[in-house]
Formats: C-alpha cells, sequence, structure tokens
C-alpha cells in the first residue's frame, strides 16, 4: 500500500514527536494481530499513541487503568439482576472495543490479569458461561514502568508470550521536546487529527499480509534464531511455537509496510529484539551476565545470514 507507513507516521508525529520507529512498529503489530506492550516511564506519550492510532483508524478505543482493586468482571462485563426490569442484564467492560489501553498492567492483580488471557488470545470473552465475540481488529496496548516495583504484580510468563511485541517508547531528544512544547502551546493536536484509513480496509490489510512471500531460506534462517534459544546456556526457557508464528506474521507485516510483497533478512534482524527478547526465561547464568535484549541481538549476530532475500520468487 503505496505511503501507507509515511501517511501513518505523518499524521501520528502531528501529536506525538520523535516516535516514527515505534510507530512502525505498532502497525506491524496491528497488521499482525498482535498486541503490545509498551514499556517506559510516565509521561512519555504511550497513552497519545494509543488514542491516535484509534483516531486515525476510525476505531472505538478503551482505557482501564488497573489499579489492585480491578476485579475480573471490571474488565470483562458482567450479569447483574436489574430490579426495575427483575430481569438479569448485561453490563459489557470496557474490553469491548477495538482498541483497549490497559494502562500500568502490572499495578492489576494476577487475576485480573488473567481475565485479558482468553480476550487476547481468542478474540472473545466469557460472561456467566456466554461467549460473546470482540470485534475485529482487536488490539491490547498495554503499558508499564519497568523501573518501578512497588505495589505491582510482574506478569508471568504465559501472560508475556500473548504480546507480539514489547516496545521501549523511551524519552525525546532535546530538539524533538523542544518541537512538542511548540505544538503543545494552543490546543491539543489530538483534536486536530483526521480518519486516514476505514477499519474495515485494516481488516482487508490483515489478510492481505498473508500473501507475503518467506522463502526458504529466511524460514531457515528465523528457525535457527529461534533454536538457538532453546540451546543457549543463558536461557532456561527459550522461544515457543506461538512465538515462531508471531515472528512469522511480523515479517511479513514488515515488508508489505515496506512495500514489498517478500521478506529479507534485514527485517528478521530489525524485528528480533522485539518479538523475541519478553518470550525468554533466563538462566541464573544468563541474569548475571546480560539481558534478554542483549542476548537475542548476540544470538542473531552469531546466525549466519542467508544471501538470498527472497526477492527472486516474487
Amino acid at each position: 500500500m503505496s505511503n501507507f507507513l509515511k501517511d501513518f507516521q505523518s499524521s501520528v508525529s502531528k501529536v506525538v514527536i520523535g516516535k516514527e520507529h515505534v510507530v512502525e512498529l505498532l502497525l506491524i503489530s496491528l497488521l499482525s494481530k498482535g498486541h503490545v506492550l509498551l514499556e517506559d516511564v510516565p509521561g512519555t506519550g504511550k497513552t497519545k499513541l494509543a488514542k491516535t492510532f484509534a483516531t486515525l483508524i476510525n476505531a472505538s478505543f478503551n482505557r482501564i487503568q488497573f489499579t489492585p482493586d480491578v476485579l475480573p468482571s471490571d474488565v470483562t462485563g458482567i450479569q447483574f439482576f436489574n430490579p426495575k426490569d427483575q430481569e438479569f442484564s448485561l453490563r459489557l467492560g470496557p474490553v469491548h472495543t477495538h482498541i483497549l489501553l490497559a494502562d500500568e498492567i502490572n499495578r492489576a492483580t494476577p487475576r485480573t490479569q488473567s481475565s485479558l488471557l482468553e480476550a487476547m488470545e481468542e478474540r472473545q470473552v466469557t460472561i456467566d458461561g456466554q461467549t460473546y465475540k470482540l470485534p475485529e481488529p482487536y488490539i491490547v496496548f498495554a503499558t508499564q514502568n519497568p523501573s518501578e516495583s512497588h505495589g505491582t504484580f510482574p506478569l508471568p510468563d504465559a501472560q508475556l508470550d500473548r504480546f507480539l511485541m514489547v516496545i521501549p517508547v523511551g524519552y525525546p531528544t532535546f530538539e524533538q521536546e523542544k518541537e512538542m512544547m511548540d505544538k503543545y502551546r494552543g490546543e491539543d493536536p489530538l483534536s486536530e487529527i483526521k480518519v486516514l484509513i476505514d477499519i474495515e480496509k485494516i481488516v482487508g490489510l490483515q489478510e492481505q499480509i498473508k500473501s507475503v512471500t518467506i522463502s526458504e531460506d529466511i524460514e531457515t534462517y528465523m528457525l535457527a534464531i529461534v533454536h538457538a534459544t532453546r540451546q543457549s546456556e543463558l536461557i532456561e526457557t527459550g522461544v515457543s511455537p506461538r512465538g515462531t508464528l508471531a515472528f512469522m506474521r511480523a515479517i511479513q507485516a514488515k515488508a508489505f509496510l515496506n512495500e514489498r510483497n517478500y521478506c529479507i533478512p534485514e527485517d528478521v534482524i530489525n524485528l528480533a529484539p522485539y518479538l523475541l527478547s519478553h518470550r525468554l526465561v533466563l538462566s541464573t547464568e544468563g541474569m548475571l551476565k546480560s539481558t534478554k535484549s542483549e542476548i537475542i541481538k548476540n544470538i542473531v549476530k552469531s546466525i549466519e545470514v542467508p544471501v538470498e532475500s527472497g526477492a527472486a520468487l516474487s
């Protein structure tokens, strides 16, 4: 889709400055039907990003501010007795939306965190034995502050594996922050953002990326990286098969956004740290020696890069 990525980045930059790379990763997640965990300290624009995305694709948007007293029913919904009508009524929770911002997800209790599992994986929720489908597309933008541990409940491995990517947002540069100050002197720029693409077209694009070619060389390259995570002495638990499939979908989406109908090694190299790092459980030796992201980068460097990009097959 010609210039779609640049148009999207340009529109987002009217609200959130200097996040072009993050925008690309979020678009890849959206087209891959994957969920995102945005990590960084408060005030770096995570909520603005989610709201801007929802506006640009004309999607419904809900936000949950997680605290320890938020219950699973506050997320999914509940059947309650209506004394006026003398019958039970359904109140759907905020999870019933196109884009859900799960703010500070690690402040929710494990029981409440797990209430998102069915929604994230199956795109449905069950309330009192009745199943309700969630709208398409459906994506969770969760946030957490990695530097604060007081009053938090770290996400378990099973929950982390449901996220396609973990993305650090980062601080703006001096120049970017100055530009931000200039933009926010008057009206909130978000109020001026217009719809860029209909949500029905997003669903169509999600189907189109499946036709992007992945050559046998690229598949072998990806699998070599995945299997290396299962053999490293620094890693106790490597990337799961779910992670492998997520890896495949994401590089197809990246190729598509870059106006290619085939994948190249750079797609794999660029996305691996965001897609694979959070799926690892490090051994004691690994925790002492390095970080998950660095371990993935070193594994990628250790695998021979295929010469054939797959372009010849397109």
